[in-house]
C-alpha cells in the first residue's frame, strides 16, 4: 500500500509539472490611455471639417440634391453620427483621396450609407 502512493504522489507530480510546462505564460498587453474629453472633441471637429470640405464639391452636393437631400439634411445626420462612425467615415474619405480615386463617388456613397443607416435606426 506504501509504494501505491508513492507512485500515486509521483504520477500526480508528473501531471502537474506536465501542465506547468505546456501552459503558456501570461503576458501583459499594452493598455491605451485615456483621451481628453477636449482631445475626443478636437477629433470630432477635424472629421467634420473633412466631411464639410468635400461635401463643399459641387459634384458631390448635386447628387445628394438629386437624390432628395439638401445641405442642412446631410449636416443633422453627421450630427447624429457616434464619434467612431465619423473618424471611421473621414479616415475613409482621407485614404481614398491618398489613394488616388475620385473621392466624390466614393465619400457620396459612403454618406449615402450612413444617411440610410441612420434613417433605418432613426
Amino acid at each position: 500500500m506504501h509504494t501505491s502512493l508513492h507512485r500515486l504522489v509521483i504520477a500526480c507530480l508528473g501531471v502537474l509539472a506536465l501542465v506547468a510546462l505546456l501552459t503558456p505564460p501570461a503576458q501583459a498587453l499594452p493598455m491605451p490611455s485615456k483621451t481628453a474629453a477636449d482631445q475626443a472633441l478636437a477629433e470630432r471637429e477635424s472629421d467634420l471639417a473633412t466631411l464639410d470640405a468635400v461635401l463643399e464639391q459641387g459634384e458631390v452636393m448635386g447628387i445628394l440634391a438629386d437624390h432628395g437631400f439638401t445641405r442642412e439634411e446631410v449636416n443633422e445626420r453627421l450630427a447624429q453620427l457616434s464619434p467612431q462612425e465619423l473618424g471611421s467615415l473621414a479616415t475613409q474619405v482621407d485614404q481614398l483621396q491618398a489613394a488616388g480615386q475620385p473621392t466624390y463617388v466614393w465619400v457620396l456613397i459612403a454618406i449615402l450609407a450612413v444617411v440610410a443607416i441612420v434613417a433605418i435606426a432613426g
